[in-house]
């Protein structure tokens, strides 16, 4: 599982012209979804995602998580994370997950996301959507559970 994410001002995701899901403060956040990812890595991921403590306490230090500010998460799904590159100019997506499994480890993570975070909008998996985003900082990580979550082969 893949995450990128950025600390923003104001996010939103549209869909044919229709906003479907903003924010204000919080997280953007793409997640990719591979076939061997499984609830209890979404479980890790989803944990370091929101205790993340990436905003500015009083004294100007990235100290305060997402529940500190009062912050959301606003999550949109986004196979070419697993893009892979390596072979000639045309990105091939094998290591991202199946459509059907993909869309179940998504629903998961919203919902467990909703467990830490009041407020968690998200796009429309498999959709043709148009994010915006003010980013804050600008701050951007990439969560990988390869390097989070050591995975059973």
């Amino acid at each position: 599982m893949r995450m990128v994410l950025q600390r923003v001002s104001r996010a939103s995701v549209a869909v044919d012209g229709d906003v479907i899901g903003a924010i204000d403060q919080g997280f953007m956040v793409l997640l990719g979804v591979c076939e061997s990812d499984t609830e209890e890595i979404a479980d890790k991921m989803v944990d370091k995602l929101c205790r993340l403590r990436i905003f500015e306490d009083e004294n100007g230090k990235t100290n305060r998580s997402l529940a500190d500010v009062g912050g959301a998460l606003l999550v949109v799904s986004q196979f070419t994370l697993y893009a892979d590159c390596s072979q000639g100019n045309r990105p091939g997506f094998l290591g991202a997950g199946s459509p059907e499994f993909a869309n179940r480890m998504y629903e998961y993570v919203l919902k467990r996301c909703g467990q830490y975070v009041e407020k968690v909008e998200h796009g429309r998996f498999g959709a043709d959507m148009k994010v915006e985003l003010e980013n804050d900082g600008p701050f951007t990580l990439v969560l990988d559970s390869d390097t989070l979550v050591k995975k059973k082969k």
